[in-house]
């Protein structure tokens, strides 16, 4: 029993020194929550003055959120829904832009033109395909997004490939 038990061990740590070398993320580094939501926010949440829309063309789907303070509680409800369910809006491919100061007046601002609080759902392809003055919840968001020509081509491939 000792002898398998070195053997596991011997093997599972191989194959930690393999993970790390690799750059894989391995359940030990998952285990910090902090570094796990660090990298979350990094790679889902942009603000408005620091992109443009065109950055995402072809590769993103980005769900816009505006608000004329960040203490509208429309837009702070908003960002905790998206916050509590990143994970189906990362399957996806959505990004999401933030933008609660209209004296920066961004780019993204300038092109969507919103007043006061509003969700917009932008397409891969550029398209504007729903505007919101209240927030929603990230299942609403999926659902919506799931129903658009370009997610549906996205799931038929998906399961052509399997």
């Amino acid at each position: 029993m000792a002898k398998v038990l070195t053997s596991v061990f011997i093997v599972c740590v191989a194959a930690s020194a393999w993970a790390q070398e690799a750059g894989v993320m391995t359940v030990t580094d998952e285990a910090d929550p902090e570094v796990a939501a660090a990298t979350v926010e990094d790679t889902l949440f942009f603000e408005a003055t620091e992109v443009s829309l065109d950055e995402f063309l072809w590769t993103k789907r980005p769900v816009v959120v505006f608000a004329d303070t960040p203490a509208d509680p429309r837009y702070v409800e908003q960002l905790e829904l998206l916050r509590a369910r990143p994970d189906a809006l990362i399957a996806r491919d959505v990004v999401v832009i933030i933008d609660a100061d209209p004296s920066a007046n961004s780019d993204v601002r300038r092109t969507l033109r919103p007043r006061g609080f509003q969700l917009t759902l932008i397409e891969k392809d550029g398209r504007v395909n729903l505007r919101k003055p209240l927030p929603w919840d990230v299942r609403e968001i999926t659902r919506a997004i799931d129903k658009w020509p370009l997610r549906q081509e996205e799931i038929r491939k998906g399961r052509a490939a399997e």
